[in-house]
């Protein structure tokens, strides 16, 4: 079986803003939860599942009966607010884009368990790490949704649009210009990028300044996906964004295709009958933002077959519900607290970091902040010990890489007070708030999503946590944000921001390169330094061929973020999926996972609780 990753297929390679699920606390997710389970059984002899190494949840499920023929697989994403709707692998910017885009993904490798490009997918890769070459070669007879053959200008148009000087979206960073002629076609001094070489209609050679590991990944520059040249090769590309490719009728490679969307509120799909892997079994899914505040209720009606972007503090509201079965996994996911010490110079493409004249600027004020979070508890009462305090900003399911002996930020106010105290930040006029160093009136905005009830709880919580040590924090704007705004703010560096709330999937491959480099738009902290700059640009080395040496280097970045704590690790988590048992099978084990277009049904309609 192909090891393709579902519906997290689309988030394979790519670094994705797991951009606060509105039903998510402190930080967005795509993802559910559900209570520990530590049992494996058949229930009423209608199921049998799989377990995940840890017993915590079942990873696959397999429900009785025989297969209706095609029917329309009906998919929840919960969401408090209307999704943005760019359909573009190259412009996307949230995760929620990229699970609509997934079932009629254009990706080109298949992956492997362990997150490697195997040679399964609708193209191969070669490695010439002598040379700093790697060659793509595309399968014979794949067809665009549309009919139109799949070719090598396919592969190519991405790196075109993502290198261009009008290119409007955050992936040109310092993995992309990793590829030889990048920088120069992006500041306009050549036609092409020069490292780019069609060898005929099928493969593409493309040079690399330097290979890594990575690589294998879908790192180092590498992109892997295509886009159909046929269709928006003669569109601008500052003008992609709002294109009608983009934004109602994009030509696909996917076992789906769209038929129609309804802006910020669903989209229906057809099958392909084109797709290279066969033709699927259903006839079509529909995908429906739902909110989170009725979305347990629509789940015992039989509303919904899978339900996208779950959150672990509704599971007491479905956990006694027998018409579904709650599959589970670790995600490829952190959540953080960031400290604004700099901005991104737009002109120059790069982070600035001031240090000297930024509110966050002082070391041991960030640490207090950290330490003064109580991030257990709210694990513990909020989501039932499914989500855990994270001590680092690699997941603990890459194990080769992730530092365990990390001791993280663990929830200690007597520490927070002895820091502040010891930096300077004392209570001069007995008020209860500490002023800063130079006895100013001292004021902390907090950038941080807008939700549910849960959340708003949440982060009153939170802030409760900084006032116990004398630390006046308030909301910036005075409210929580709107999804899509918060980090159109946290983007443009907003004055209203010194910290805020956020979250990352790392995708399949771990390194820091894209979110932490310089010259990364998604280094929404703002801070670099030679040192920090030095790992992240090691790991993705040729050095980083030898193992060890990468792995040193994962810890040399692991341990300085910890240290000058610009970017606190909040929380690690799992990832849950609600399967309706009209669902013939689904497996959701990253090893074994279900292909989109081999799901069925076992019933009409979803059944009821």
């Amino acid at each position: 079986m192909k090891k393709t990753k579902w519906l997290l297929f689309a988030a394979l390679f790519s670094l994705l803003l797991v951009l606060a699920a509105c039903n998510d606390s402190e930080e967005g997710g795509t993802t559910t939860e559900e209570p520990a389970d530590t049992t494996t059984e058949e229930t009423e002899g209608t199921e049998t599942a799989t377990e995940t190494s840890d017993k915590l949840f079942e990873v696959a499920v397999t429900n009785d009966g025989e297969a209706i023929e095609g029917g329309t697989l009906q998919v929840a994403m919960v969401k408090d607010e209307p999704f943005q709707g760019i359909f573009n692998w190259e412009l996307y910017e949230d995760a929620y884009d990229s699970e609509l885009m997934a079932w009629v993904s254009n990706s080109l490798f298949d992956v492997d368990g362990n997150f490697m490009i195997t040679d399964e997918g609708i193209a191969s890769l070669e490695v010439d790490q002598e040379n700093n070459k790697a060659t793509v070669k595309l399968r014979e007879g794949v067809k665009w949704s549309d009919g139109e053959p799949l070719t090598v200008e396919d592969v190519i148009l991405p790196y075109h649009i993502i290198g261009h000087k009008d290119y409007t979206g955050v992936r040109y960073d310092s993995q992309f210009q990793n590829i030889i002629g990048a920088e120069e076609y992006h500041a306009g001094t050549a036609d092409t990028i020069s490292g780019l070489k069609q060898i005929d209609d099928l493969t593409l050679e493309i040079s690399f300044k330097q290979l890594s590991p990575s690589i294998f990944y879908g790192g180092d520059g590498l992109w892997t996906y295509a886009a159909p040249a046929h269709q928006i090769a003669d569109i601008p590309v500052g003008e992609l964004v709002e294109a009608d490719a983009v934004r109602k009728n994009p030509v696909t490679l996917g076992p789906f295709k769209i038929d129609k969307i309804v802006p910020g509120e669903s989209v229906s799909y057809v099958k392909n009958e084109n797709y290279w892997e066969g033709e699927p079994k259903l006839d079509g899914v529909v995908v429906k933002v739902v909110p989170s505040s009725s979305i347990s209720v629509a789940i015992g009606s039989g509303d919904y077959d899978i339900v996208q972007s779950f959150n672990a503090t509704k599971m007491a509201e479905i956990k006694d519900f027998d018409n579904i079965t709650v599959l589970g996994r670790p995600e490829l996911y952190y959540s953080y607290v960031g400290f604004k010490v700099g901005k991104f110079d737009t002109e120059a493409g790069k982070v600035v970091t001031d240090m000297e004249n930024s509110k966050m600027g002082n070391q041991q004020l960030r640490q207090a902040m950290g330490y003064a979070l109580d991030i257990e508890q709210v694990s513990e009462v909020f989501y039932e010990n499914l989500r855990e305090r994270a001590n680092s900003l690699i997941p603990p399911v890459f194990e080769s890489f992730y530092d365990g002996e990390l001791e993280g930020y663990t929830y200690d106010p007597e520490k927070a007070i002895a820091l502040l105290e010891e930096a300077g930040y004392k209570d001069v006029d007995g008020d209860g708030l500490r002023e800063d160093p130079n006895g100013e009136k001292l004021e902390i905005k907090l950038a941080a999503m807008a939700s549910d009830a849960t959340q708003e709880e949440i982060i009153s919580f939170y802030l409760q946590n900084w006032a116990d040590v004398g630390l006046n924090v308030t909301l910036s704007t005075g409210r929580l944000i709107e999804f899509n705004a918060f980090y159109d703010m946290v983007e443009a560096d907003d004055p209203e921001i010194d910290i805020f709330m956020g979250a990352w999937g790392t995708g399949t491959n771990p390194s820091p390169s894209g979110l932490y480099g310089e010259v990364d738009a998604f280094n929404f902290s703002r801070y670099t330094s030679e040192e920090l700059q030095s790992a992240v640009t090691a790991i993705d080395s040729p050095e980083a061929f030898d193992t060890e040496f990468r792995a040193n280097q994962f810890k040399i970045f692991q341990q300085h973020i910890e240290e000058v704590a610009t970017t606190i690790p909040m929380q690690f988590r799992y990832e849950i999926f609600p399967v309706n048992k009209r669902v013939k099978n689904y497996s959701v084990d990253y090893a074994e996972p279900t292909e989109l277009h081999e799901i069925e049904l076992v019933a009409e309609e979803p059944v009821a609780n």
